[in-house]
Parts: structure tokens; sequence; C-alpha cells
């Protein structure tokens, strides 16, 4: 089984125990140090290639979200807080996850298993990102400029997803995981397992139906709905 090297950053010795203890009984995970000073963990991501960080948000000196900040070459984030809010910064500076004190193993195993998602080759690539601003995809035998912003929402049907725009619609041969990651670091969530939204085209929501802007209706996945209202500032 191929295993992805983490580290863990906390200024709290109890917090560090706890997710040791959680990464010791994940598989794929490979624990290589812990950090109680965010200084010295920033001293060694710039020397050492990791894949995945665990780290507190709330530190002295240094807090996680600066950290990230500072690097150069960024390994995937996952930060942990004792307070939702913060989990609003850390989507915009690039983290993959949170997790809010206490936590459970349930939950910090999903946060493992979507970093792992997204470090796992993708085989099923249609298109590649040139700039975040917009993409290629293959449609009808040619290629076609998406420009992100023209986009409300991408479905899955079958082995295609429809991508829908403000005025036209194309199918391309993909799969939403691939689409997922092409997405990492937009304005895209996957809400559901068969739609990514755009959320700047969210109009409304009620209970677990968003709106957007062309008056279509879309479910959010009962996982993902705490997640999709910390997003958009409103836990």
């Amino acid at each position: 089984m191929e295993k992805y090297s983490c580290i863990i950053i906390d200024d709290e010795p109890l917090g560090i125990e706890l997710i040791t203890d959680f990464v010791e009984q994940v598989p794929f995970l490979e624990l290589k140090k812990t950090f109680s000073k965010p200084l010295e963990a920033m001293a060694f991501l710039q020397e050492n290639p990791i894949d995945i960080v665990f780290s507190d948000i709330e530190m002295p000196r240094l807090t996680g979200l600066d950290l990230l900040e500072t690097l150069a070459q960024k390994p995937y984030f996952i930060f942990i807080t004792a307070h939702r809010h913060f989990a609003i910064d850390g989507f915009e500076k690039g983290a993959v996850d949170y997790l809010i004190k206490p936590i459970r193993f349930e939950r910090f195993l999903k946060a493992a298993n979507r970093v792992k998602e997204q470090i796992s080759p993708l085989n099923n690539l249609n298109t590649k990102p040139i700039k975040t601003e917009r993409i290629f995809i293959k449609s009808e035998n040619k290629f076609i400029k998406i420009v992100l912003t023209d986009i409300l929402y991408i479905e899955a049907q079958g082995n295609y997803l429809n991508i829908v725009m403000h005025t036209s619609a194309h199918q391309t041969l993909s799969t939403l995981k691939a689409m997922e990651e092409i997405l990492h670091n937009t304005s895209f969530f996957r809400i559901h397992r068969a739609f990514i939204v755009n959320t700047d085209s969210i109009q409304s929501l009620n209970g677990n139906i968003v709106q957007l802007s062309n008056g279509k209706t879309i479910p959010i996945a009962s996982n993902k709905k705490d997640l999709l209202y910390a997003l958009l500032g409103l836990n």
C-alpha cells in the first residue's frame, strides 16, 4: 500500500497525542515528525517534502494559516481548530479540510481519505487546468475553452459530465472526482455525489436544497451540508 508522509503541528501536547494516535490507525499515513513550535515546523517543511500537514490554527508566534502562506511548496493542509469560523480562512488559503475540536476518529479518517483521493493519480482526466480562470474540455471531437465563472454547475450523467453554463451546456467524458481535482482551490464545491456547484452561483439555501441563479435546485448530501454552510460563512 502506498503511504503518504505527514507531520503534526500543535502547541498542546494532548493535541499531538490524539492526532498521533489517529494517524497510527490509518494504514496509508506515515508520521514523520511532530512539532509543538510552528517556526520549527516551518523550517522542517522548507527542507523536507511532506504530503500532508495536520496543523492547529491558533498557536503562538505563528498561526497555522500564516505557516501555510509562508511555504513556496505547499503540502496538503488539514487544519484543526476549536472555532468553526476559522475554517473559512483555511479554505481561502488552500486547506483541503478542517477538523473541529473535539475531534472524532471517523471525521479524521474522512479528512485523510479526502486528501488521499486528491493525491492519488487520476487515470480518467480528459482535461488539465491551464489557469484557474479557465479549463479546456473535449466535447464533440474538439477541445472547448470553458471560463470557470460561466459555469453554474456540473452534473454526472453516467460516464459523462454535463457542464451547465448561463447560456449553454457541454458534455465531456470524465468523472466528478477528476473534475474536483481540476477545480481544487476554486469556488467550486461538490455538494452531492452527482453534482459540483459554483458557490458563486448559489442564490439561496433552504434546508438540504440550494437554488442557483438560473433557478435550478440541487440537493445537498447530508455529509456535505455542514462543510458547505461553513464555506459560505453560515455557521
